[in-house]
């Protein structure tokens, strides 16, 4: 994690930072696809699709569902409108916003304590 902003323009320090946001996001996005399958809860017509079966089937919030759908417009953002990042947006869910994976993070271990226990060990 960069010090400082200055720290973070460093285009090492930025590519970097971009690529972990990157490969962290697609990493939830695939736990999240993972879910689905394995809970038979459908199959997406939209990546969208995805979140709102989570929420339906109780494994994700609303709030978390809201910042699955911000996510993964950042990430696409970064892959695919890769000219259009504002560097103090990146540095700013850096800074203010990681604490958005802790909380997924603990919905998606309390949905696999409570499916594990539900579903028997399949």
């Amino acid at each position: 994690m960069p010090e400082n902003y200055e720290t973070y323009q460093k285009i090492e320090k930025k590519r970097a930072c971009e690529r972990l946001l990157q490969v962290s996001i697609e990493s939830v996005l695939d736990i999240c696809a993972q879910f689905v399958i394995e809970l038979r809860l459908g199959l997406p017509s939209e990546e969208d699709d995805i979140f709102e079966k989570l929420e339906q089937a109780k494994v994700m919030s609303s709030a978390a569902k809201e910042k699955l759908k911000r996510m993964r417009g950042f990430r696409n953002i970064l892959v695919h409108e890769y000219g259009r990042i504002d560097d103090r947006i990146v540095y700013d869910l850096l800074k203010n916003h990681m604490e958005d994976f802790g909380s997924i993070r603990n919905e998606i271990i309390a949905a696999l304590k409570m499916f594990g226990t539900t579903r028997g060990g399949e």
